[in-house]
């Protein structure tokens, strides 16, 4: 199989996607609305850690999974 078309399947990348996409829109809003700095950063904060238990629990799932 492709290692582009794995990728393209892969759970783990497409939250990193998310992940980066909402951090972007999050970013975004701060530039054009500066008074909210304090509140993006609050955000992206709290959703960061939540995106990275999801992937190592993914991989975690997938290393099992080929163990078996």
């Amino acid at each position: 199989m492709n290692p582009f078309s794995k990728l393209l399947k892969s759970r783990k990348f497409w939250l990193l996607i998310l992940d980066t996409a909402v951090s972007i829109a999050l970013w975004a809003v701060n530039r054009f609305s500066p008074g909210a700095e304090t509140d993006v950063k609050f955000l992206i904060a709290a959703i960061q850690p939540v995106f990275v238990t999801i992937i190592g629990a993914i991989a975690y799932e997938d290393a099992n999974a080929l163990g078996a």
